[in-house]
């Protein structure tokens, strides 16, 4: 109860703030009336969607559009606050030594504290602008602005019949969420173009229950079956824990259909184990480990993972959460040569500049978030996601398709 004071606190700060750069600009009344409409909308609705909030259910439609509506209004607030809490800041202290000079050494009076400024309020109106109109575009267009990333890693010790290996990896589906049948398949189509040697999905196939994929297995069906096959591991979203079950058996249940979709759509899923690709007497393992997080649920076994393979092969382990990576997998006495994760999403929201720039809030959390690492001569690719989640849209960190070339030679600086 406490913290929902709290919160109901500072949102009415940070209204209260948002409100002052427009009651600077006009003294329209009508501008006010539809600004505290809209404010008192959005916070009813997303009130009555949560307080209705159904845990035997899960994550929906409408607690996505809740909280998108929520994010739409209270970002571009939060900077409006941010530049009339500043300009207050600095209004109190001229403020200040107006009391100072005019009591101590002038002895005349006047008003101490200055009116607000037009032209602050229209800067911060205007910087407000941008995360309002970026949010808006990701809610619309930018989560299913699918982006195929092209990657080419050397290895001294990769086996010379692979060579130019080709591996398409997708991960974080999260089919509950999706709303546009034509852009999935748009991005079935684009996954199928790349005519890769394999397909590997590092988890997430769902955000509780196995029942949302049911409308999109035909869709994800129709992602062709390469030369090598295609292989996945599960993703903390995908061990129906974020739900109240009404009991254990309808949980297992619910985790066996989701476990059974992956061979409805073609997938062979590797449950801590291993399984080998053969070309001309040469091989490379395939290692699927399941979840485990730092702070999600630790259900991988890397040691029984690797039970059956020799430690000599060529290693490509499947891993959803990258911190598996930097707490375990980097350090192991085996030499795990390409790890693939997903997990982070890059919290669909930050920004990029393709080979200058990369910054996302996601990264204080974790270490390794987006893109190729590199650490002791092994690798790690943290694939953006393929879906979204809680946030219905994706601002600068765009949905991804991620191709691998790998080849035999020196390593990658």
């Amino acid at each position: 109860m406490l913290r929902l004071i709290i919160f109901i606190v500072v949102v009415i700060l940070v209204d209260f703030y948002a409100f002052q750069a427009i009651k600077t600009l006009t003294k329209n009344q009508w501008l006010y009336g539809v600004y505290f409409l809209i404010a008192f909308g959005v916070y009813s609705y997303m009130f009555f969607v949560f307080y209705n909030y159904d845990r035997s259910i899960g994550p929906n439609r409408a607690s996505l559009i809740a909280l998108g509506l929520f994010l739409l209004t209270v970002i571009p607030k939060l900077v409006l606050f941010f530049v009339m809490f500043s300009e207050d800041v600095i209004r109190f202290f001229v403020g200040f030594y107006n009391y100072i000079t005019d009591n101590f050494f002038s002895g005349n009076s006047k008003k101490y504290i200055p009116g607000r400024m037009q032209f602050i309020s229209k800067i911060a109106l205007g910087i407000a602008a941008i995360p309002f109109a970026s949010l808006l575009y990701g809610m619309y267009k930018g989560k299913y602005n699918f982006k195929v990333l092209k990657y080419t890693l050397h290895f001294e010790d990769f086996p010379e019949a692979f060579n130019g290996f080709k591996i398409t990896q997708i991960s974080d589906i999260h089919s509950g969420s999706f709303d546009n049948r034509e852009k999935i398949e748009y991005a079935v189509d684009l996954i199928n173009k790349q005519d890769t040697d394999v397909i590997l999905f590092t988890g997430d196939i769902v955000n509780t229950k196995a029942e949302e994929m049911d409308p999109w297995i035909d869709t994800f069906k129709r992602i062709k079956m390469p030369k090598y096959g295609k292989y996945s591991v599960l993703g903390n979203h995908d061990y129906g824990e974020y739900v109240t079950w009404r009991s254990k058996a309808e949980k297992e249940a619910n985790f066996k259909a989701i476990k059974n979709i992956h061979d409805k759509i073609d997938f062979k899923l590797l449950l801590n184990e291993s399984t080998y690709l053969e070309k001309d007497g040469q091989r490379i393992a395939i290692l699927g480990v399941e979840n485990w997080g730092k702070s999600f649920k630790k259900a991988g076994d890397l040691n029984k993972t690797i039970a059956a393979i020799s430690s000599d092969d060529f290693k490509i382990l499947l891993s959803h959460d990258p911190s598996h990576w930097e707490h375990e997998i980097k350090s192991h006495k085996e030499h795990f040569h390409l790890t693939l994760s997903g997990h982070t999403h890059g919290l669909q929201f930050g920004i990029e500049i393709p080979g200058l720039f990369k910054w996302s809030p996601v990264q204080y959390v974790y270490k390794q978030w987006a893109g190729i690492y590199k650490e002791s001569g092994q690798y790690l690719n943290v694939n953006r996601g393929f879906g979204f989640h809680a946030y219905p849209g994706r601002v600068g960190i765009w949905p991804e398709i991620t191709v691998i070339e790998l080849r035999k030679g020196q390593q990658n600086a």
